[in-house]
């Protein structure tokens, strides 16, 4: 699914990522732990294409991300890739339908097919009451499975989280992870997921430990 080969990262005189090896299964859930400035989020931004590395290469579903030209980029992140946030980055002045619908849209998808695909992910993940209610209305769980919704739209290969749960109460949190693993196993999608969470990271089907921009753990 995600193939990564010897990624080195460096912010100034900082090096974040210091030649990481790593490859990610389809149908995986993979939590990547760790402290503070341990590189997990840079290294998640490299797999999803939103950040390129000093050197090193990566793959998704067999394709070098890194011969890809910046239209081929958006597209993949758009079609196969599905990014949740800590903060879910919904937009405040749309509905919840509304900011699911946004991938679907800039892929060019019909209206009323995104609108149909929206409104069966707000169901399936426990949120369809509350379509048509802005952010702004919506409790931190009601928004961050909004946020997972927007993510499943175009019917991602992989899903990348980074911190997910990290800004809901205990109740909202569990209920959150025991959604992940209901998605993998219901429709085969992929998650690495970012967290300080051990509940979470124990729950994966694998955990990867980083420290000063190198795996230590597999």
């Amino acid at each position: 699914m995600i193939r990564c080969r010897e990624i080195r990262k460096r912010f100034g005189a900082v090096e974040v990522l210091r030649g990481i090896d790593l490859d990610i299964a389809r149908s995986e859930v993979v939590a990547v732990v760790g402290p503070s400035g341990a590189g997990k989020t840079t290294l998640l931004q490299i797999m999803g294409t939103l950040s390129q590395p000093d050197s090193g290469t990566v793959e998704v579903e067999g394709r070098d991300v890194g011969s890809l030209r910046p239209a081929e980029l958006v597209r993949l992140r758009n079609e196969r890739i599905g990014f949740v946030f800590q903060f879910h980055h919904l937009l405040p002045e749309f509905t919840a339908t509304e900011n699911v619908m946004i991938p679907a849209l800039i892929r060019r998808t019909s209206r009323a097919a995104a609108q149909r695909r929206a409104a069966e992910l707000l169901e399936l993940l426990g949120v369809g009451h509350r379509a048509g209610h802005k952010p702004a209305e919506l409790s931190g769980g009601e928004q961050q499975r909004v946020a997972v919704a927007r993510a499943l739209m175009n019917d991602p290969a992989v899903v990348l989280a980074d911190e997910p749960s990290g800004n809901l109460d205990s109740a909202n949190r569990e209920s959150l992870h025991r959604l992940f693993f209901e998605l993998r196993d219901r429709f085969g999608y992929t998650f690495v997921i970012v967290t300080h969470d051990n509940d979470l990271a124990a729950m994966s089907d694998r955990r990867i430990a980083m420290r000063d921009g190198t795996i230590v753990e597999l």
